[in-house]
Parts: structure tokens; C-alpha cells; sequence
């Protein structure tokens, strides 16, 4: 397995392995997948924000993706992330999403980021508070029954991890 940046071009690979989680998953709460299209305009979005965006590649077939975002748009929030992984649906177990948290965590890193949150959709959700927990994630808080999807109320549960040295030092270029 290879893990490398994503090209607009992997979103042929990428589109439907989201769909596939939006159809039958509680990992997102969209419950429509997104066009190619859409999915291009966020691609954009978040490489054009210099946010890292990773793909896993296993005998030159994409098997998963992750992407740092922002958390919140808001100034104040400007140092920290929010992580987003998926993986083809043939390909879970195999230690993949992990594989991507951590060198997500290590892009991340690398570009000053000094938090980053996970929002992960459904508090049974054992595979992906595991795989955060293993990467250093503490889980803060869950939000229960925040969304509602395949007939019932489904909870987020929220996981957070230092990057760098966190809230211990200041930023640089601190202010405001």
C-alpha cells in the first residue's frame, strides 16, 4: 500500500467510495451522495485552503482517502482540524484508515496545525473510535441523537488530539 496526495483525477475513485458510506453508512450524515461534480468543488476547496488530501493506492487501485479540513470557519478556530477518512468497502480491516490518520496527522503537523478533531458519525461507530483512539484521540464529548438517518437518531462522538506541542506554546505570528 501507498499513501501520496490526491490529484483531481483520483476523484473518479474517490466519488464512489463516498457514496457507497453516505448509502449504507453512518460515518456520514449526507444522505444523498454527491455528484462528481460536487465532489470536484470541495476537492478544490479544501486543496486550494492547503489542506492535505491523501489517497491509499494498492496495486494502482485508490482503496481510501482522508482529508483535513477546517473545524469551523471562524478565525479563533484557524489552528485547528477536523479529520475525515474513508475507505473502499472491500478494503476495511486491513489497517488503511489508520495508515492515512497518521500520516494525515503528520501533514497536519508539518503545516502548524495544533488540533485536530474527529466528528465521528454514530457512537457504535467501534472501527473508527478505535483507529482515532490508537492515533492519540481522547474522546471530549458525544453528541447525542444529533442526527436522524436510515429511521433513527443517530449520536456524533467527538475525539480530539494535540498536534505539535499543542496549547503549550503559542503560535507564531500570535494574535487575536
Amino acid at each position: 500500500m501507498h499513501i501520496r496526495p490526491a490529484t483531481r483525477a483520483d476523484l473518479r475513485a474517490i466519488t464512489p467510495i463516498y457514496a457507497h458510506h453516505v448509502l449504507t453508512g453512518l460515518a456520514s450524515f449526507e444522505v444523498e451522495p454527491p455528484s462528481a461534480q460536487e465532489m470536484g468543488t470541495r476537492f478544490d476547496a479544501i486543496t486550494d485552503a492547503g489542506y492535505p488530501y491523501l489517497v491509499a493506492e494498492d496495486g494502482g487501485a485508490i482503496v481510501g482517502y482522508a482529508y483535513a479540513n477546517y473545524y469551523r470557519t471562524r478565525p479563533a478556530y484557524r489552528h485547528s482540524v477536523e479529520d475525515s477518512i474513508y475507505i473502499a468497502p472491500d478494503a476495511l480491516g486491513r489497517g488503511l484508515g489508520k495508515a492515512l490518520l497518521v500520516r494525515l496527522i503528520d501533514e497536519c503537523t508539518t503545516r502548524g496545525y495544533r488540533q485536530m478533531l474527529a466528528v465521528i458519525g454514530d457512537s457504535g461507530n467501534a472501527g473508527s473510535i478505535g483507529v482515532h483512539r490508537a492515533c492519540g484521540f481522547e474522546q471530549v464529548g458525544t453528541l447525542r441523537s444529533i442526527g436522524f438517518k436510515f429511521g433513527r437518531w443517530v449520536d456524533s462522538v467527538l475525539m480530539q488530539r494535540a498536534l505539535g506541542s499543542g496549547d503549550a506554546t503559542l503560535p507564531s505570528g500570535a494574535g487575536g
